[in-house]
């Protein structure tokens, strides 16, 4: 009996792709990664990459979406503002120190290179339709009337997981349990509940 090698198209070679991208990404940075190191671990061609991504940067915006931003941080409703802000950022340190710095380090040619930065390369993955978890969190404590109803700056809004992100960057370990109850309770919900 002759079996066929079944041929992976649509979804299944993109993920295959994108899964080859990421290992290609982590292993060898920015550096290496090439449509031909990519073909080679995806077992394909460089011409399907290219029909997918025409440019590099491309393929390493679909890489970083999938395997950062599609897997959402687990995000808490405890009813508290304090608390949600809390284990918001615990479940975000534990789910991505490690991925963030390594991340980072491998990109360090890709930021040279084009000149922009990580929160630059931020907003070109995030979808700016979907809420950040703090934005989540601040709109459920206004709905609770924990806080009051008002503008605020988008900056104090994110302050706790920017700080979060420069502490996992500046120190490439995880961030311990009091620097993150420092962050919310010494500086986010002051700022945040100024009259």
């Amino acid at each position: 009996m002759h079996l066929e090698k079944t041929r992976r198209r649509g979804a299944e070679l993109e993920d295959a792709i994108l899964d080859a991208a990421w290992e290609v990404l982590i292993r060898q940075g920015y550096p290496g990664f090439t449509y031909e190191a990519i073909a080679a671990r995806a077992g394909t061609s460089r011409p399907v990459l290219y029909r997918r991504w025409p440019q590099r940067d491309d393929l390493l915006l679909a890489t970083l979406t999938k395997f950062l931003w599609s897997q959402p941080i687990e995000l808490p409703d405890t009813g508290a503002l304090r608390d949600d802000a809390i284990g918001s950022l615990r479940n975000a340190d534990s789910a991505r120190a490690h991925v963030l710095t390594l991340v980072s380090v491998q990109l360090m040619e890709y930021f040279r290179d084009s000149g922009s930065s990580l929160s630059e390369l931020r907003d070109k993955i995030r979808d700016p339709s979907r809420p950040t978890s703090m934005e989540t969190i601040v709109a459920r404590a206004v709905e609770r009337g924990e806080v009051p109803d008002r503008a605020r700056p988008a900056r104090v809004v994110s302050l706790p997981f920017d700080l979060l992100q420069h502490e996992m960057l500046m120190t490439m370990r995880p961030v311990p349990d009091e620097v993150i109850t420092g962050i919310v309770d010494d500086i986010w919900l002051p700022l945040l509940t100024r009259p």
